[in-house]
């Protein structure tokens, strides 16, 4: 991890956490920036094949050096996730009849309450939404792709962003007829979006 200075890259032992001032001299003057770090990252995901895939970021996450972990989404409330700020991301699965699975319903209908003013999320919450979904799932197989069973995710993704979050990497959708070979790319893209933060 390092910190940008004015004419000068500090390196830094130990990740930064919350706000801090960081501080060098340079000759005689004496700079002074305000750094503002990532906070840890949380993978929730709603279903099983939704949760191979948390697994999966969290460990290349750690090969990356970004803190992540790894929840599901039932236990939502334990993270805050519209009281302090983090960034968050959204691995959710689409059973049949459009549905979200049993664990991430209680979620996402929180996020979904009306009362939730437009900028509940503002300055709280940076997001990204993998979808995963079957098309083998719905009666016209012939001719659905990734868009076509993946509901819940995608209308997660849409509510976060009218609420407030920021989007930091598009949304991506998965379909396990064809292997979820969707997700690759997305992980791909996902890095130095995260790492941009």
């Amino acid at each position: 991890l390092t910190v940008r200075k004015p004419d000068v890259w500090i390196p830094t032992e130990q990740p930064i956490q919350g706000e801090i001032f960081a501080k060098k001299d340079t000759g005689s003057a004496r700079c002074q920036s305000k750094v503002i770090a990532m906070p840890k990252v949380n993978v929730l995901f709603g279903g099983e094949l939704a949760q191979e895939v948390a697994e999966r970021l969290v460990t290349e996450g750690k090969d990356k050096g970004v803190e992540m972990v790894a929840r599901d989404m039932a236990d939502f409330k334990g993270l805050k996730l519209d009281e302090e700020p983090s960034v968050s991301i959204f691995v959710v699965q689409t059973v049949e009849n459009d549905e979200a699975p049993e664990s991430s319903g209680a979620c996402i209908r929180f996020l979904k309450r009306k009362t939730h003013p437009a900028d509940h999320l503002a300055g709280k919450m940076s997001f990204s939404v993998l979808a995963v979904g079957d098309s083998n799932l719905l009666l016209d197989r012939q001719t659905t792709t990734a868009k076509d069973c993946n509901k819940v995710g995608q209308g997660l993704d849409v509510r976060l962003a009218e609420i407030g979050g920021t989007r930091f990497h598009p949304r991506g959708e998965a379909d396990e007829r064809t292997g979820l070979q969707e997700v690759e790319p997305w992980i791909e893209g996902l890095w130095p979006a995260l790492l941009a933060l």
